[in-house]
């Protein structure tokens, strides 16, 4: 057991406020972890940590040890990272995180040119709904549609997404055409489960005023491509995401609906931990995909 080893757990389970926690960010054990810390403790000659079986959290000398030693280990990681970007094109595992549909249908091809052209990066990609806590579970960078949760991350807006009412031409020849989103308490609506309020669809007039409109269906799904496909098939109006109804707009199957009345769109964020020194794989990424949609979405385009 060296020191610089004891030195990075008991940061780690200071940032954690867990032993397991900790030993899992580092690829260790629980138990190792403890020995570890009882180490540099020992060598110290003073209790760095108060334990208790719910908690663990640092005394006041545990404090003070790590408010000197982060910026310590902080700069000699940075200095390994620096040299090794001097003498190394990037290379190495890159994790990242991403919403299953979004990840799948538009960030997937993107993400292929990427390995394309930096041959040496290997990228580890984990699409899933799930909120991933991405420092926790040892991640490089998340993306996020919708409003981030963790301020602790530094945050890049990559592009906006278009939320659109869509219907196939021959349910509204049999329905009629909603004039007005008021209009959609007579229509069949097909709900997606994974919006923050579902049955509640919020439009926005040209004037800005906002108008909440209560909508009911029989069809309840927490995908969106499975929304888009109960449109297609007849079974009512779904509000989804552009990028998800694009192609369906662009083969004429569905027509958007209530052009003029806006949905406020959700903005699509990459996140990165905080770190003066950037891994250059994690940057470049980063910059990659910033250029990527940094123009219309390809989604937007021929409806």
């Amino acid at each position: 057991m060296d020191r610089l080893e004891c030195d990075r757990m008991f940061l780690a389970v200071v940032e954690a406020g867990s032993f397991t926690q900790a030993a899992k960010r580092l690829g260790t054990t629980s138990g190792q972890a403890s020995k570890l810390l009882s180490r540099l403790e020992g060598d110290l000659g003073v209790r760095l940590l108060n334990r208790t079986t719910r908690s663990v959290a640092p005394t006041e000398a545990g404090r003070a040890y790590h408010d000197r030693l982060k910026p310590l280990i902080d700069e000699l990681d940075a200095l390994d990272l620096d040299i090794r970007n001097i003498s190394q094109s990037p290379r190495g595992r890159l994790r990242l995180t991403a919403p299953l549909t979004f990840g799948t249908r538009e960030l997937a091809p993107s993400l292929s040119a990427f390995a394309a052209l930096y041959p040496e990066i290997e990228l580890d990609i984990s699409f899933s709904d799930r909120l991933v806590n991405v420092v926790d579970e040892g991640f490089d960078m998340a993306i996020r549609v919708g409003r981030p949760h963790d301020s602790s991350l530094i945050i890049r807006k990559l592009c906006a997404v278009r939320i659109v009412v869509v219907a196939t031409p021959g349910y509204l020849v049999i329905h009629g055409s909603p004039e007005a989103p008021s209009d959609l308490v007579h229509h069949a609506c097909i709900i997606d489960t994974n919006f923050r309020d579902p049955n509640r669809w919020p439009f926005r007039a040209r004037d800005g005023d906002v108008q909440m409109v209560g909508v009911a269906g029989r069809i309840r799904y927490s995908n969106a491509e499975a929304c888009v496909e109960a449109a297609i098939s007849g079974l009512g109006l779904a509000c989804v995401p552009a990028f998800v109804a694009g192609d369906a707009l662009r083969a004429k199957k569905l027509v958007r609906l209530l052009p003029e009345f806006e949905i406020d769109p959700y903005d699509v964020h990459v996140l990165y931990p905080h770190n003066r020194h950037l891994a250059a794989k994690v940057r470049l990424l980063v910059d990659f995909l910033a250029e990527r949609y940094k123009q219309t979405p390809h989604w937007e385009e021929g409806w």
